[in-house]
């Protein structure tokens, strides 16, 4: 079995260790040939420096690199059923094969059948899995028919249980990784979403949060060649543990562990789950020396720096790498009138729960597009009530990203959950109603979870005769009662459905759930209905702040720019 994430670190350390013995062994018979030329005191001198502990550098960062920040690519193959016979057999071909093989092996009744009905369709699935990712984790699938296949549409279909693997080319054959990511659920294609008469938009589309991650991926320091021992790799650990901790019952652990001369484990703290990039950059800017009289000193040169638009992110990280210590600096610094300055130190404030960081944090959020991304995800995880009223007040914004930023951050936490009051429509999409000063807005999700957001008053839908849904559904205004709208779906094979509901755009998302419509065909509906003008509010996918956006300082503070990252 291939080992992941490991790769050849162990057998590159037994081989280092391997030769350490050698010399020893060799040092002590008195052998002459290890080093030719050279006296019995030169090769004690030598064997000396290889086992001399290094002198400790300044920062973490200086003698380890972090490791297991990469995103893994997992993928499978599958079957979507349930589709209204626009599937087809499947042609013989590689993923056919894999797709049998996997079928046979969890027993299912004449697989070869199965895959000719009109009704199925053979895909190709596949998957990110993000650092830090957790056994249970959910992920966005992406689902498409292979090229050539006899497959016409995917929307209302089911993808079956599918397991997806890593795969790499090893020795001139694809090797792949124990299951690494199972899945199911319903399928919703990309003409659902963008309509137009592409026909690869009909095959290819997304199981939204579909995806549970089967393993645990792991975090981790790899010390530097120069610093490559077991006392320093101790040492490192210890630093990081002093800082970042928590308890485990009734015992208090840290969060690294030094498992190798030149490697350290590193488990992701509670605070910055779903930040386990900026915790991997916190943790590069721990001092490895304990805290002492210097202290003092190192916070006042920190405290420069933090006035420095060029210094001033990595000296809030550092200030943040200390801890309590530096929230005295920090909040001086959050009182300063350059924004970018004070942004740096509120969000290193926020990471330490403090409530001084929420009313500059909201202000950068509101009023600077390159602070919003980070700006939320701070504010996200801040443990304070507080936090909860900054979030609550930005879904009044006029901008979109921040009232949709501002809700999804609401939704993560689990007192937020209790005051957004979603429901769930046809059990399968959550859609909730949120009270906004600002204009009227609906927005579909299309990653992460299933959900359609109404900000404010998102009026009606006036259909003047009719309007075609997709599979079958059919939409008109009821004759005999002004304001009412009679949803219709006409399936082969099925008996009618019907509902009356009244115009506005809430009684018409439940009416299409009501006539056994999917998330695909609300989507699908809502986009028509705002394509037509018949939908006079504002229609938005994925409305959300982006990261790596520039920031741009005002030309009498400096003429560079810098790329706010997450």
């Amino acid at each position: 079995m291939l080992r992941y994430e490991f790769q050849s670190f162990p057998y590159r350390i037994m081989a280092v260790r391997c030769v350490a013995v050698l010399a020893l062994l060799f040092s002590i018979s008195g052998c002459s040939s290890l080093w030719p030329g050279k006296s019995e005191e030169n090769k004690d001198q030598r064997l000396n420096e290889l086992l001399k502990v290094p002198e400790p550098p300044e920062l973490v960062r200086e003698a380890a690199i972090p490791r297991g920040l990469n995103a893994i690519h997992v993928e499978g193959v599958a079957a979507v059923n349930g589709l209204p016979g626009t599937g087809g057999p499947a042609d013989p071909s590689v993923f056919r094969d894999q797709l049998l093989e996997e079928m046979k092996r969890h027993d299912i009744v004449d697989p070869n059948q199965f895959l000719e009905l009109p009704e199925t369709a053979l895909v190709r699935v596949d998957a990110i899995i993000p650092a830090g990712a957790r056994r249970g984790d959910p992920l966005d699938l992406r689902v498409l028919s292979p090229a050539r296949s006899k497959v016409s549409n995917l929307h209302s279909g089911w993808l079956m249980d599918t397991r997806l693997r890593h795969q790499q080319m090893l020795q001139n054959a694809i090797r792949q990784s124990e299951v690494m990511v199972i899945g199911t659920g319903p399928v919703v294609t990309r003409s659902d979403i963008h309509g137009g008469s592409d026909e690869a938009h009909q095959t290819e589309g997304f199981v939204i949060g579909g995806g549970r991650v089967q393993i645990e991926r792991k975090l981790g320091l790899i010390l530097r060649p120069e610093y490559q021992h077991v006392k320093m790799a101790v040492r490192l650990a210890d630093a990081i543990n002093r800082r970042f901790y928590f308890f485990d019952g009734t015992t208090r652990r840290g969060i690294a562990k030094a498992t190798e001369d030149d490697y350290i484990e590193v488990e992701v703290h509670p605070r910055y789950r779903g930040q386990e990039a900026r915790l991997m950059t916190i943790v590069g800017s721990i001092g490895v020396k304990p805290e002492s009289s210097d202290t003092q000193q190192r916070l006042v040169e920190l405290s420069k720096r933090l006035r420095e638009p060029a210094t001033a992110a990595d000296a809030a990280n550092q200030l943040e790498a200390l801890g309590e210590s530096a929230i005295p600096t920090l909040a001086d610094a959050n009182q300063v009138s350059n924004p970018e300055l004070r942004f740096y130190a509120a969000e290193a404030l926020a990471y330490l729960d403090r409530t001084e960081a929420i009313e500059p944090l909201e202000a950068a959020i509101k009023s600077e597009p390159a602070f919003r991304y980070s700006g939320l995800l701070a504010l996200e995880g801040l443990q304070q009530h507080l936090a909860l009223d900054a979030l609550r007040r930005l879904m009044d914004e006029s901008s979109l990203e921040t009232r949709y930023g501002a809700f999804r951050s609401l939704r993560r936490r689990d007192d937020g959950k209790r005051v957004l009051n979603g429901k769930t429509i046809g059990d399968s999409f959550r859609l909730y109603k949120i009270a906004s000063q600002a204009s009227g807005a609906i927005v579909v999700s299309t990653i992460e979870t299933p959900e359609i957001v109404l900000f404010g008053s998102t009026g009606t839908i006036d259909i003047p005769e009719f309007m075609f849904g997709s599979d079958g559904i059919l939409l008109k205004p009821e004759p005999e009662s002004p304001g009412q709208i009679r949803i219709s779906r006409f399936q082969v094979g099925q008996s009618d459905k019907r509902a009356v509901v009244p115009n506005n755009v809430e009684s018409v998302i439940a009416g299409v759930a009501a006539v056994g419509g999917g998330y695909g065909d609300v989507i699908a509906v809502l986009r028509k209905a705002k394509e037509a003008g018949y939908l006079k509010q504002q229609l938005a996918l994925d409305p959300l702040p982006q990261s790596q956006r520039t920031y741009f300082r005002d030309s009498e503070e400096t003429e560079d720019t810098v790329a706010v990252s997450p």
